[in-house]
């Protein structure tokens, strides 16, 4: 799949593949700011697995190693392709393990036996308790290709990489014989230059994800004057087959990648605790916290705008969780510096807040999202990707002063660069000093980075999530999207 990289992104995402140079080499942003220079570049291509990787190479004063460009080679293959494990976190508010196992089985095999095709094994994951894995394959590279053809957006062709159908709002293009059960081939438009109706040949860059049967025809598609939703392709030949879950037992299961599901365990919430969710939606992370908590206590859920909070407000009723309060607030600002700690009863007022106020405080931070899985294209300036680590450190410090002595802290980013997280941490121990890091269980990812502010003792108490990692055997702990936790304790 295709990774376009401006240069900001080439800076950052060459951080992340550290792993492929010497350590003594890592010194990370300013060693890539140092080897790879602001020019207009030119485009370079590689292929790894039948994914199409484009990348900006840029002119440098000094040329890159060869493991340094084998790690850099490495690092967008992963990230073009989707992880191979699906993972779910069961909602055991309303249904055990094992009960959520064996509808997911059931829901499953009547999906497979529709598309004839082998049904994937559920399992329970070896250290969390509420999460089943369903391990998937791919890619296939041996599938026909269809003369009808259906053109999709990248939002769209990235969920279907992830299993997902093609539902009709993503469609752009379809070929002008299309009747409902033909069979077709679907292509991700990469230049995000096809034309909505396009019924010809597209010439542009695309990505094939597989093939499947059309549940609509073109007509049905772009005839339309009501609003477009539905199911467009049933895919029944995926590049990668992974389950289809839209839909799928919502109220006791919600999709959710590995390490996001760690985040809720490493918080360790109690019953009765107050809780703050800084940047909640779209809610998984919140639910997943209520239900450790038993739906007994107090969950503050904020994000800035009232869309995302009805997504987190939609999430928590179709799971049963009761005892969280939405507000719609820049977190930055929650925090009331002028009141006395705990002067306020956080369960019957709105923000911002006193110091001191909750038990336990999760920021799952604004960030670049370079972690997520699969990416097809990124377009981001410098500009935008600098802003990040100053808005995180602007959060950071209004949650430290929100959460009380003894308190737990956990910051956390979908992202691969060490400006958003290692260095992040060392910034919070030197400018906080009652903070210090604590070990984390279950610790599933990797160590941090080196040479980027933290000691060897600190990097082993923090969680990376590389998936560039190896394991002997394909792990779902590993095969991951990128991520980063760390857990602090306020003294």
């Amino acid at each position: 799949m295709r990774f376009q990289v401006t240069i900001a992104l080439l800076i950052l995402a060459m951080v992340a593949r550290a792993q492929g140079v010497s350590e003594g080499d890592s010194r990370l942003g300013d060693m890539l700011h140092n080897r790879f220079m602001a020019t207009s570049g030119c485009v370079r291509w590689s292929r790894r697995k039948g994914c199409v990787v484009q990348f900006a190479e840029k002119r440098a004063k000094t040329t890159p190693g060869e493991s340094e460009v084998q790690g850099f080679d490495r690092l967008l293959s992963c990230l073009g392709q989707p992880p191979l494990f699906t993972t779910v976190r069961v909602n055991t508010l309303l249904v055990t393990i094992s009960e959520a196992k064996e509808q997911l089985e059931q829901a499953l095999l009547k999906q497979y036996s529709e598309r004839e095709r082998p049904c994937l094994e559920v399992t329970v994951h070896h250290s969390l308790p509420d999460v089943l894995v369903i391990k998937g394959s791919g890619p296939h590279l041996d599938l026909p290709k269809h003369t009808k053809q259906i053109i999709v957006d990248t939002h769209c062709g990235t969920a279907v990489l992830r299993g997902a159908d093609v539902f009709a709002p993503g469609v752009i293009g379809a070929h002008p014989g299309i009747q409902s059960e033909d069979d077709v081939s679907v292509f991700a438009d990469l230049d995000k230059q096809c034309r909505r109706g396009c019924s010809k040949p597209y010439n542009g860059s695309t990505l094939f994800v597989g093939n499947g049967k059309a549940v609509m025809s073109r007509s049905d598609i772009f005839c339309t004057n009501g609003k477009l939703s539905g199911i467009a392709v049933r895919m029944c030949q995926p590049l990668y087959d992974c389950p289809s879950l839209s839909g799928v037992l919502t109220d006791v299961l919600f999709l959710q990648n590995l390490p996001s599901a760690v985040v809720g365990h490493i918080l360790g919430p109690q019953s009765g605790e107050s809780v703050l969710d800084m940047c909640a939606a779209p809610g998984g992370k919140t639910c997943h916290i209520a239900a450790l908590m038993k739906n007994k206590g107090l969950i503050v859920a904020f994000d800035k705008s009232q869309p995302k909070i009805q997504k987190i407000i939609a999430n928590c009723e179709m799971q049963k969780v009761s005892i969280v309060k939405t507000h719609v607030i820049d977190a930055s600002k929650a925090l009331d510096t002028k009141a006395a700690p705990s002067s306020r009863d956080v369960s019957t007022t709105s923000p911002p807040y006193p110091p001191e106020a909750f038990d336990r405080i999760l920021l799952d931070a604004p960030c670049s999202a370079l972690g997520q899985r699969p990416q097809s294209v990124v377009h981001m300036k410098l500009k935008e990707l600098q802003s990040f680590p100053k808005l995180q450190r602007k959060i950071f410090s209004s949650a430290v002063g929100l959460l009380r002595p003894g308190g737990t802290l956990v910051y956390s980013t979908c992202t691969i660069t060490p400006e958003e997280n290692e260095k992040q941490v060392a910034w919070a121990l030197r400018s906080f000093p009652g903070l210090r890091l604590v070990p984390q269980v279950p610790h599933l990812g990797g160590p941090g980075f080196p040479d980027c502010g933290l000691s060897d003792h600190d990097r082993g108490l923090v969680q990376r999530f590389d998936p560039t990692r190896s394991s002997v055997e394909p792990c779902c702990d590993v095969d991951t999207i990128g991520f980063f936790i760390a857990k602090f304790v306020k003294s």
